[in-house]
């Protein structure tokens, strides 16, 4: 199997997408951050030293979403037409899982977007709530599902 970002010399190349069908491309990516029941108690009751720390983890996927290609070097800039994040809360654990889409109309899909805005969401809750809890662990970060493009679609 050929690798699409090496070149004829095994160079890293960032893939010619220009010949590509444009079509609408929609990623989820899912993750999870496990805690103390004290550090959750403090995030749910809105209760911890630096703010909001679920909303504050939204906004930081969204802004994962959009600065992907400045972190993964062979991502392309995108113009995404939607991201949405959702964040369960899990009591048994303790935890939350954070979703995020991420859409576009491109020649490219969006699948490390997605990817990339859970990370960045779940590293901010670690790092809002570190003072309470250093042991939280962040895990199965992964694609749920993948629609649009060549490959076609994929649901985990």
């Amino acid at each position: 199997m050929d690798l699409t970002h090496l070149d004829e010399n095994n160079r890293p190349k960032m893939v010619d997408v220009s010949d590509k069908k444009e079509t609408t491309r929609v990623a989820i990516a899912s993750g999870q951050i496990s805690m103390s029941k004290e550090a959750y108690d403090a995030i749910i009751t809105n209760n911890t030293k630096k703010g909001p720390v679920l909303q504050t983890a939204v906004i930081a996927s969204i802004m994962g979403v959009k600065k992907t290609s400045e972190l993964i070097p062979m991502c392309h800039p995108l113009l995404l037409s939607g991201i949405n994040c959702d964040i369960e809360e899990l009591p048994s654990l303790p935890g939350f899982k954070l979703i995020v889409t991420a859409k576009l109309n491109g020649q490219t899909g969006v699948e490390m977007e997605a990817l990339t805005g859970t990370s960045i969401g779940l590293l901010t809750i670690y790092d809002m709530v570190k003072a309470i809890d250093k042991s939280m662990v962040i895990s199965n970060v992964q694609l749920e599902s993948k629609s649009g493009g060549k490959s076609g679609d994929f649901i985990r």
